[in-house]
Order: C-alpha cells, then structure tokens, then sequence
C-alpha cells in the first residue's frame, strides 16, 4: 500500500512546489500533451489548470503557447535539442495582450529518453509599460534609443508583433529601417523562420520578377533548371521589401494578387504556389506621392500600409547619439583585439551639433573612422571625420563659464523654459544638460550668456 501512495504523495508534493514559484511552468510530452500547468501559469495566461492538462498546447490556447518558435512545431524534434531563450507575445483568455520571457528545454529520463519539454516564463508586461511610460527603456530587440520617439516605436513594435497584418517602415536612409523590421520579425510568431531582405532598388528590372517568385525550367533564356524566389525563401518567416516604391508597376501587380489571395504563379509556370510569409516594406520615399505621381498602384499603398511605421532621422533625436555612439564602441571593442578609445566629452559636443545627413548609418561609420584615427584612451575632435568637424575650432577649450567675448547666437531651438527642464532634471549638471536637450555644451553655454534670467536660475544649482 505504502508503495502505492508515494508517488501520489511525491506528485502531490512537486505540484506544491511548483505552485510556489513566481514563474509559469508547463510541461508536456513529446506528443505536445500538457501535462503540468502551476498556478502562476494560471494568473499569467488566464486559463485554468483542468482546462489544459491532458490537452495539445497547440489547440487549448486558441494558438501555439510557444508562438511557433519551440522545436515541437512539426512533431517531436530531433534528440538532443538545446535550451530556448526567447521573448514571446501572447493573448490570454480574457483577449489582453502580455509580453512573457520564455526558456524551453528538454526533459531527459534517466535511460537518456526524451520524456516531453519543460517550459518556464514570466511576465514582464508591467515592466516594459514602464519604462516605456518613464522613457527609461534605452534598448528594444537589439534598437537602441531613450528619446520619445523611439520609445513610441518599441510599443509599436511590440503590439505588430501579435499580429500578421502587413507593416510598411518609412524614414530617411540610414534611420534603421531594416533593423526594425527584424526586430518585428524576431519577436513574432515568424521568428523561427527565415528573415529574407530585398533591395527592390538593387535588381535589375528585367528579372525582378523572377528574383521575387522565382521561375520555372526553360521561363527565358538562360532558364536551364527551376528557381526558388524570395518568396519560397522566406516560407514560415518573414520577407522584407526594402525600397519597396522602386518596384515595376507590372511586379506591383503580382505583389498584389499574392497580398489578396496568398498564391503566386512562378515566372513562366500555371501551378499556383502557397506561402506562409509575413510582408514588411519599407521605403525613404512617401509612397503617397509616388502614387499621385503614378509610379505606385494606390491599392497596392493600402495593402501594404495597414501598419505604418515613421522612424525619425537622427537630427529629431539628438540626445540618443551619446547612447549610440556607445553601442557602436562597444560593438568595435568586440570585434577589435586591441583596446578601444572612448569618445571624449569634446568630440561628443561636436558630434551633437551635427545635423547627420546620413543618420545612424553615418553615425556608425564616423565611430569606426574615429577609432582607427585615434592614437590615445580617448576620442578627440581632431580624430572625427573633417565633415563633422568643418567650421569648428577643434582646439577649444570648455570650461565651466564661455568666454565673455562668445556673441555667436544660440540655437533657435533653445528656450528657457526647456532649458530650465533639462537643469532641473539633471541637478545642475551641464554638460548633462546638454546631452537631455541634444545640442553641444558650447551651444548651452552660449545660451546661458545670453539669458540673464536662465543664468541666475542655473547658479542656484
């Protein structure tokens, strides 16, 4: 008897155990049959144990609990697996939207069978609403930046990522627009699939099609054997049309019939292809104004627009480029055996007074210039590109006062209230001050000059 009730009893024990642990726990067999769910799961999902245990976790959610990304989307997978880590977006019972942290691993018996999957998660919903909310979340899958702007399209991008509606990225060259569709990708149910990128502006127009769709033996001349295109490619992932507005009217209509009913024919074939893909454009240009100028089918703008995405050029986020240029150093130091400078106080006044044409794309290439120039610890004015430079007197000295001949007039985009702000915020602190309202601290001080009110309130500090 005694032998009897002890598993009951260790069963009993464990579950207790379990439901003490401020992490949701699943486990399943190799045949996706749960078989634990502990109490936090519980609060997390929404769903009750009794409505999931002996049931498939592909079904009982209304979708897979994974988000497609464990290995046992296509049956049990192959013995021995690795740990998953990775962020997950899910929608619970009540129809809420959580972000979870996820870690699946593999459960071995003793005879080195595979026995199902053990999967731990929590929620950190609360805490990325707020540092969205406080501005304080500096880096969202793999973007970096604090300014308002950015934090807007971190919680834009979080909230796509749920979904498979068809996301069109815009900004200037260089913004990061490839970056941010990856990061849609990443996060979603198609991150297990592959990221596919295309330079619509980069392929000839002749054989654009065939690059996209691909073709069948003997389509055209040079056809010798059947063609895989992007779109097979990218099957149970996600395809990226960058410079999508550069594409010929004639494929703009064959990306439309794909977007309406989710086949394609192949260049030179009649068999109706199926793909499971999620489509991300992106252009520099306004693809309004390429439609009134005609280059752009107008059904094709709101097929592709269903969720638009504006990143901002670097110039309306200023006081992200001391955050980025750090992201760059630090990037450099990995990839560098020696020891890599960092970027002096005056070399950075400089680069914030710069307008970046280029963008971020600009801004990582002057750092790796920069690096390779310098001969000491420190990045100096002197080792930035002369673009950056030009105009600036290199050799000067800051100090905690500008010299009292300085007349050069202060940036418009200064006012006293914002300036008042930013000194508040950073108790005093000017050089900090600076960084908080994205110009140069010579621009500050230019402007405490010339602003007796500003000056005294500065001095109370």
């Amino acid at each position: 008897m005694t032998d009897l009730i002890q598993p009951i009893l260790d069963h009993d024990n464990l579950i207790l155990v379990l439901d003490s642990l401020k992490l949701g726990i699943i486990c399943h067999t190799p045949e996706r049959i749960i078989t634990v769910f502990n109490k936090e799961a519980e609060r997390i999902t929404g769903y009750l144990r009794a409505e999931v245990i002996g049931n498939d976790c592909h079904t009982v959610f209304q979708a897979p609990f994974c988000g497609k990304k464990c290995s046992f989307c296509d049956g049990a997978p192959q013995f021995p697996f690795g740990a998953k880590e990775y962020p997950l977006n899910i929608i619970t019972k009540d129809g809420s939207a959580r972000q979870l942290e996820m870690t699946v691993s593999a459960i071995i018996s003793h005879e080195n069978v595979l026995n199902g999957v053990l999967a731990s998660f929590r929620d950190v919903t609360e805490s990325f609403n707020l540092s969205l909310k406080a501005e304080n979340l500096s880096n969202f899958a793999g973007i970096i930046g604090k300014h308002k702007s950015m934090q807007d399209i971190f919680r834009q991008i979080r909230d796509v990522a749920l979904y498979n509606y068809p996301v069109h990225v815009s900004g200037d060259t260089g913004t990061g627009k490839e970056r941010v569709a990856y990061a849609i990708h990443d996060i979603s149910s198609y991150g297990t699939g592959a990221f596919v990128p295309v330079n619509c502006g980069a392929i000839p127009e002749g054989i654009v099609e065939s690059e996209l769709f691909g073709h069948v033996k003997g389509a055209f001349s040079g056809a010798v054997k059947e063609r895989k295109g992007r779109f097979e490619l990218a099957d149970k992932g996600t395809l990226f049309l960058d410079e999508v507005a550069e594409l010929p009217l004639k494929t703009q209509v064959k990306l439309l019939r794909f977007l309406q009913e989710g086949t394609f024919e192949k260049v030179g074939g009649e068999k109706k292809v199926s793909v499971d893909v999620r489509i991300i454009s992106a252009s520099n240009k306004n693809l309004k104004e390429e439609v009134t100028a005609g280059r752009f089918r107008e059904d094709l703008f709101y097929r592709l627009n269903v969720i638009p995405i504006h990143l901002p050029p670097l110039r309306q986020r200023k006081s992200d480029i001391h955050l980025l240029a750090a992201h760059f150093l630090k990037e450099a130091e990995q990839e560098s055996p020696h020891a890599i400078p960092q970027l002096a106080d005056e070399a950075l006044d400089i680069m914030l007074d710069y307008h970046w044409p280029g963008n971020v794309r600009e801004l990582k290439n002057v750092i790796q210039f920069s690096v390779v120039r310098s001969r000491g610890s420190e990045i100096l004015p002197s080792d930035l590109p002369m673009e950056i430079t030009q105009g600036k007197d290199i050799n000067f000295q800051f100090s905690d006062r500008p010299e009292p001949q300085e007349t050069i007039p202060a940036r418009s985009k200064l006012d006293i209230e914002s300036v008042k702000n930013a000194i508040k915020k950073t108790g005093g602190n000017k050089s900090k001050a600076a960084r908080v309202l994205g110009v140069g601290r010579a621009t500050l001080y230019r402007f405490l000059a010339q602003n007796e009110e500003i000056k005294n309130y500065v001095d109370q500090f």
